[in-house]
């Protein structure tokens, strides 16, 4: 009988044990993964912050659910090594378990800056789990925290911002770029949420960062490259997160950006596979090889590997970079390769008060959009990028009000009603 072993519990890790049980009924699965809570939805923890939802819906799966699966649980249990020449990982309190498959879903670890005096301070955190989620809770009530700095203007720094003022505690955030959501959102995009943030009482400092953080045993104020001195009790390093791929250096397993994988999800190590954030592979738009750390991705690559773990032989086509989120009170979505630059490249672009549309055409393809506030038709652009369908005969009808599957080809249109899944696996 097989045993495979699963490291991770987020939707990598999950939805490849569902793959590996719809193929393989019997054989042993162990979960190990790092974290107190499994199955949780890792985007909902700034709402639970923020108090938006309940503890009861931040699980998609629960440990029940698993365990009906026929899976062990090991919760709180980080790998320290993999050694494929004996088949085993070994877990930092000393552990040992063998496989004969085995999942890398270990997803991303928070990036931290060198700031001066950043270490040994109270009032510092990241912010990308539940447990981190708790600690932050937990010194807000404790310390009577009313203001707070966020260091970084992307996505989750945005997020953390607005849990923050849900809880009544005012924001400032500190981005090194000119703009916030600088990766994905060109100035306009950006200058809409900019200016929603500062009229509900947001600080927002571009073009700065944080050289130094003061303070004894709790931090009372940070020094920006600027010069400026802004006292404050509550520090979130929000600047994004890295493959959590350190542990894995001297395995022998193929390591650049994130883990090296093939189409199967299969590493360079046989019997070793990897899904998710932690893993780079083939942009759809470019062909490059790149780690894009969205749900979406996780889930396709964590069932195609659980397929092929279980004798299943399907492949991952390649993803594309794309973020649904309400900041604000503004709903924007962002898809493909919104920030180019470049003759080869066609913008488009519709603007109405707080309303943002942006068009990204390369040759005859659509290969970026940028909906901020009208998001209705977010699903047909990101197929006609996925699809790479000719929009040439329709290219001036894409901003359109009314634009929507009537304009698209017969055969493009029934594709879309057969559903997403059969575009990421197909």
């Amino acid at each position: 009988m097989m045993r495979y072993v699963i490291v991770g519990s987020g939707p990598a890790g999950l939805n490849a044990i569902e793959a590996i049980r719809e193929l393989d009924k019997d054989s042993e699965i162990l979960l190990i993964t790092a974290e107190k809570y499994v199955g949780y939805s890792r985007p909902l923890i700034t709402y639970l912050l923020g108090r938006k939802v309940t503890e009861e819906k931040m699980y998609y799966r629960t440990e029940e659910f698993l365990r009906d699966l026929g899976v062990d649980i090991k919760p709180a249990t980080r790998v320290k090594k993999v050694v494929p020449e004996k088949k085993i990982v070994v877990t930092q309190d000393g552990q040992e378990f063998a496989y004969d498959k085995l999942l890398l879903a270990v997803g991303g670890k928070p990036f931290v800056p060198k700031i001066e005096g950043l270490e040994g301070k109270e009032g510092i955190f990241t912010f990308t789990t539940w447990e981190d989620e708790e600690k932050v809770e937990k010194y807000i009530k404790e310390n009577n925290i009313k203001e707070a700095i966020v260091l970084g203007g992307g996505l989750i720094g945005l997020k953390t911002t607005e849990a923050l003022m849900e809880l009544g505690v005012k924001v400032t955030i500190v981005e090194l770029a000119d703009r916030i959501l600088s990766v994905t959102f060109d100035r306009k995009a950006s200058e809409i949420i900019m200016n929603a943030l500062k009229k509900v009482g947001c600080d927002v400092i571009t073009n700065d960062t944080i050289e130094s953080v003061k303070g004894n045993d709790k931090i009372s104020s940070v020094i920006l490259k600027s010069g400026k001195e802004i006292p404050t009790k509550l520090l979130i390093i929000a600047i994004g997160v890295r493959p959590n791929v350190d542990f894995l250096k001297s395995s022998g397993i193929e390591i650049n950006r994130g883990i090296v994988v093939n189409e199967k999800m299969e590493t360079n190590v046989k019997d070793i596979y990897a899904a998710g954030d932690c893993t780079e592979f083939y942009d759809l738009i470019d062909g490059q090889r790149k780690t894009i750390a969205i749900w979406p991705v996780a889930v396709a690559q964590g069932r195609v590997a659980g397929y092929n773990m279980a004798g299943g032989n399907v492949r991952y086509p390649g993803g594309i970079p794309m973020n649904s989120v309400e900041l604000a009170g503004i709903p924007t979505i962002s898809v493909g390769h919104t920030n180019v630059e470049g003759e080869e490249y066609e913008v488009l672009t519709y603007e109405d008060e707080n309303t943002y549309k942006k068009m990204v055409l390369k040759g005859d393809r659509l290969v970026g959009a940028v909906l901020v506030n009208d998001i209705d038709r977010a699903g047909i652009y990101t197929g006609l990028i996925l699809q790479k369908l000719d929009v040439s005969s329709f290219k001036d009808k894409l901003l359109d009000e009314n634009f929507g599957l009537v304009y698209l080809p017969k055969e493009f249109r029934k594709k879309m009603l057969e559903g997403e899944v059969k575009i990421w696996l197909e």
